[in-house]
């Protein structure tokens, strides 16, 4: 019935696959556990993941060289037993004991996709970590009330799915930051319903202010290409909006001169210990404009 599949870099899953498999079991379905290893550097943990090969349905691969997470998935994908696949990252932990009987399985035979969020621990973290762990809270920990209200607005840390829906609507062929655009552009295009319930997972692995930082403008940057490849549309995210209010009132060289001059300071901000997210959002759309302007 069941394939649960855990791309994994660097990262141990030996707690989150005991558990999901604890509930899979309780749960009396066929199921599965894969975990493809996108060739970790970090021997120690590549070899303490080796241990969840014990667990009865349960099967570790490892690269041997690095593919990315996006075709890692696809791998996984392919290799899978069952028609119903469900994604989870390898920095994640299901909220609720239940998390797998919460799907309701036997009853979503008319869903291609179930969604049940993602939430970040109340206890702040340190200095060095703060901008993810705010930027979590603060944009992507949403009720099922205000997630059905863009509901193609997911992120596939914790996503269940047929597989003929993942197949065809997952058509990234590269390996970069943000690609989770795309696909939910996809399923836009094609009308495929998403069904949102509250089975959150939490988010863990929180990076570093600065790689984050990083990460965020590679997203944008992957944003900005998919839509100038046609890929998307220009209005999928808050984003793309923002810049094309800007452009229908002719503001956008203002903006970016003004967000110019306070680049520095706006950065400065961004890498502290009380991290602005309306100065996150507008250094992102600076960058926006940057890359419009200069078409790179």
């Amino acid at each position: 019935m069941l394939s649960i599949l855990i791309p994994t870099y660097n990262h141990s899953i030996v707690a989150l696959v005991k558990g999901v498999h604890q509930q899979a079991t309780k749960a009396k379905i066929p199921f599965e556990i894969l975990v493809l290893d996108d060739c970790s550097t970090d021997l120690k943990i590549s070899i303490d993941n080796e241990r969840i090969n014990q667990l009865e349905f349960c099967d570790l691969q490892k690269n041997q060289k690095n593919i990315g997470r996006t075709a890692s998935r696809n791998f996984l994908a392919s290799k899978a037993s069952y028609e119903l696949l469900l994604f989870l990252d390898a920095d994640v932990l299901p909220k609720y004991d239940d998390f797998i009987d919460r799907f309701e399985l036997h009853k979503i035979k008319n869903s291609k996709i179930v969604f049940g969020g993602v939430c970040y621990k109340l206890e702040k973290p340190s200095k060095e970590l703060i901008l993810r762990w705010k930027y979590g809270h603060k944009r992507e920990t949403k009720s099922v009330k205000e997630r059905n209200k863009n509901s193609y607005s997911i992120v596939s840390s914790s996503l269940l799915i047929d597989k003929e829906v993942f197949f065809k609507n997952n058509t990234s062929t590269v390996n970069t930051y943000g690609l989770d655009i795309l696909f939910s552009g996809n399923l836009q295009k094609n009308r495929v319903k998403v069904k949102h319930i509250d089975n959150p997972v939490y988010h863990l692995g929180l990076e570093k202010n600065s790689a984050f930082l990083n990460k965020s403008l590679q997203a944008v940057k992957s944003t900005y290409l998919l839509e100038k490849n046609s890929q998307i549309e220009k209005d999928i995210r808050p984003l793309q909006k923002s810049y094309q209010k800007l452009k229908k009132w002719k503001l956008i060289t203002l903006f970016n001169v003004v967000l110019n001059q306070f680049y520095k300071v706006i950065e400065s901000n961004l890498l502290s210990n009380h991290p602005s997210m309306v100065l996150f959002d507008l250094y992102r759309l600076n960058y926006l404009i940057e890359l419009k302007k200069n078409k790179n």
